[in-house]
């Protein structure tokens, strides 16, 4: 196999001369460059990449670690950290987990062996004391409020924006209020119920365990959780819905129930995805897209500084309150 001391050999030029070429270094002659390129042609001489990531000390992979890629909230904070990753010639290496701690583990274990530059957790199961053994081994970026911890985040501060939205609800007059969540054990999950149960305290309200319905991740989602309410002798009057898509499942299978959207549920959606401005859904916006290339941006941040970057969220007012 051809090395860059046969291309010297055979372009007559020192090895030096060759690595700058290769590397595409400005300082060559024409003449010297030419006869390296050619000799490069003749022999089809291929760059080792691992050899040059190693003399670089980077390998340009960012790893990602995603519970389910096609969920839109992670579909969505995948495509900002790709256009990220392209502007900057980086490839992003993709961990699905379904929620799998061993999986989680691979990822950061790629991270000690160098095998990525970086690692970016948009969601894990993963407990705090065993990612912060891995800090010293490169930068490790989190989609959750860290603050106070020495590890950097972009995230969206859930117990405000859900106290926003509950605070919003009783406003319009809604004194028995559920939600739905992904999952109960989520780090996110634990803000919102935070805000529910201090916000049901604030108003003497009664807290109702019933009106929380977890597991809700998908459209047909939806028809769950009013197949539940439909069977509660004192439904909730509003439901909080942990994204828009779920959200449309609930007001479709409430349709053809024929409970009136908002008169008998009232819905809020998270994100303001597409199909939230489609069916009309009150929904919090959430820049997914922009968490995506500030998660990816803070993955290649060489000061080593660690950063928190909280993204605003909006409620955007539509039919289903």
């Amino acid at each position: 196999m051809t090395n860059i001391r046969d291309l010297a050999k055979m372009a007559g030029v020192s090895v030096t001369t060759v690595s700058r070429v290769l590397n595409h270094h400005p300082y060559v002659s024409e003449e010297k460059r030419k006869a390296v390129l050619e000799a490069i042609e003749q022999t089809n001489y291929q760059q080792n990449i691992n050899a040059v990531h190693l003399s670089m000390g980077k390998t340009f992979l960012v790893g990602v670690v995603v519970p389910y890629i096609d969920h839109p909230y992670f579909s969505l904070l995948l495509k900002g950290m790709a256009s990220e990753a392209l502007k900057h010639n980086y490839k992003l290496v993709l961990f699905q987990t379904n929620y799998d701690e061993t999986r989680e583990l691979e990822a950061l274990q790629m991270l000690k062996q160098k095998q990525i530059d970086a690692l970016i957790i948009c969601s894990r199961k993963t407990r705090w004391t065993t990612i912060s053994d891995y800090l010293t081994f490169g930068p490790i970026i989190l989609c959750e409020d860290t603050r106070g911890r020495p590890i950097s985040s972009t995230f969206v501060d859930h117990y405000k924006s859900f106290m926003t939205a509950l605070e919003y609800l009783y406003d319009k007059g809604h004194r028995n209020i559920g939600y739905c969540i992904g999952r109960k054990s989520g780090r996110n999950s634990f803000y919102r119920e935070k805000a529910f149960k201090n916000f049901v305290t604030k108003h003497d309200l009664p807290f109702n365990p019933a009106n929380i319905f977890d597991h809700c991740l998908h459209f047909e989602d939806g028809e769950r959780v009013i197949e539940r309410i439909s069977d509660m002798t004192e439904p909730p009057s509003a439901l909080l819905v942990t994204s828009d898509e779920v959200a449309a499942g609930i007001v479709t299978c409430a349709q053809t129930r024929g409970l009136s959207i908002p008169d008998d549920l009232a819905i809020i959606g998270f994100n303001n995805q597409p199909i939230a401005k489609m069916m009309n859904i009150t929904t919090m916006e959430i820049p997914l897209v922009d968490i995506g290339k500030e998660l990816f941006l803070q993955g290649i941040n060489d000061t080593n500084e660690v950063s928190h970057q909280e993204i605003s969220v909006t409620l955007i007012e539509r039919k289903t309150v």
